[in-house]
């Protein structure tokens, strides 16, 4: 690969780039000239980085630089990450994706919940997508799993979807605690991250907090700012809202969040993803058969999404579109696979921007597409 030139002064891009994707790194570049403070950008296509580049500053006054390993909180792209642990499970014969969650999980029967089963957790299908603790409680892993489990369903599981923007995390993980004996950080560090050499945490430890950049708000928000789906109804029940602020704590890097909480980059991400890219297998290294991933890509649900406001289509633990799959998160990143051409994509900032607003993810994935065509030519 190429290595870059710096581009627009302090904007500068470093990292390398095969030649063909040289649309990639301008395309970061034009973000932070739009007054993004910081990013990064990886391609993995057949499990090699054809692209690798980052730049900008980690903090708001732009005062220190975006480095290699920078990492920083990339919220629901985790729920990525949490499903890959599960489809792992289910491909090695521990996990039924279509058994009841009570046959791993027996309190979670409770409240009429004993016909949810494995794949409406993965498909936010099971009715449960609302957080009514506090923010304090899910850094608590028992007590927010038990929360859970003592919760009825809003809607029959199976019969509509509805974002599970922070349950998912706990319900699937605690399917994977059940099976394993392992939290689901502890889970995806000894059989993903490990394995791969991915630099990706679900449960931040201190000896990293020196190379996490905190999430900086919207222009004009500060850390007060919480999360909220563009077309979100606002005749539902009031469920918690989470702050900037709460995303930037000590206690939310500790805690095991796995619908929210990973931290890493675009390179650990598309090398993960790219796991799912590679029929199950990157860089030589196997994590699940060719079936066991194509598993993730079968449509679970399609329709209008309760929480969302819009339409969506669920397989197991990814947003399917077209023929690619992935999902993004609250700040801004976002994580696509392209099985077809063995290729992932991922986008990782530090800056938000509103959501209704943000494109900054998809342009970057389309600035890929030109090198693609010329790399298969």
């Amino acid at each position: 690969m190429a290595d870059t030139a710096e581009t627009a002064g302090t904007t500068g891009i470093q990292g390398s780039y095969d030649d063909l994707f040289a649309a990639v790194p301008d395309a970061l570049a034009a973000t932070l000239a739009d007054g993004d403070a910081g990013g990064s950008v990886a391609v993995f296509v057949d499990g090699e980085p054809v692209v690798d580049v980052w730049g900008g500053f980690v903090d708001a006054e732009r005062t220190v630089p975006w480095e290699r390993d920078t990492i920083v909180n990339v919220f629901s792209v985790t729920k990525t990450m949490t499903a890959l642990c599960a489809l792992i499970l289910a491909d090695r014969g521990e996990l039924d994706v279509d058994a009841p969650v009570a046959r791993y999980w027996p309190e979670f029967a409770a409240a009429g919940k004993d016909g949810v089963l494995v794949r409406h957790l993965l498909s936010h299908t099971a009715g449960l997508p609302d957080w009514f603790g506090s923010v304090e409680e899910i850094y608590d892993w028992s007590a927010a799993t038990a929360r859970l489990a003592g919760q009825a369903p809003e809607w029959e599981p199976g019969s509509a979807a509805g974002y599970h923007s922070l349950t998912q995390g706990f319900l699937v993980g605690e399917v994977v605690r059940r099976i394993t004996g392992r939290s689901v950080g502890e889970y995806f560090a000894a059989e993903v991250a490990g394995p791969l050499g991915a630099d990706f945490h679900i449960g931040l430890a201190a000896e990293h907090d020196h190379r996490v950049g905190l999430t900086i708000p919207p222009p004009g928000k500060d850390e007060g700012y919480t999360a909220s789906a563009p077309g979100a109804d606002a005749s539902l029940p009031r469920a918690t809202a989470f702050r900037v602020r709460d995303g930037n704590s000590v206690a939310w890097r500790r805690a095991q969040i796995p619908a929210a909480s990973g931290f890493g980059n675009a390179r650990s991400v598309a090398r993960v993803q790219s796991v799912m890219a590679g029929g199950g297998a990157t860089a030589g290294v196997r994590l699940l058969s060719e079936a066991g991933c194509e598993r993730a890509w079968v449509e679970q649900f399609s329709g209008e999404d309760r929480r969302l406001g819009m339409s969506v289509r669920w397989g197991l633990g990814y947003g399917l579109f077209g023929s690619s799959y992935g999902w993004g998160g609250w700040g801004g990143a976002l994580v696509m696979v392209e099985p077809a051409a063995r290729m992932a994509v991922a986008y990782v900032p530090n800056q938000m921007r509103e959501p209704a607003l943000d494109t900054r993810g998809m342009e970057v994935v389309m600035s890929v597409y030109d090198g693609l065509t010329g790399l298969r030519g």
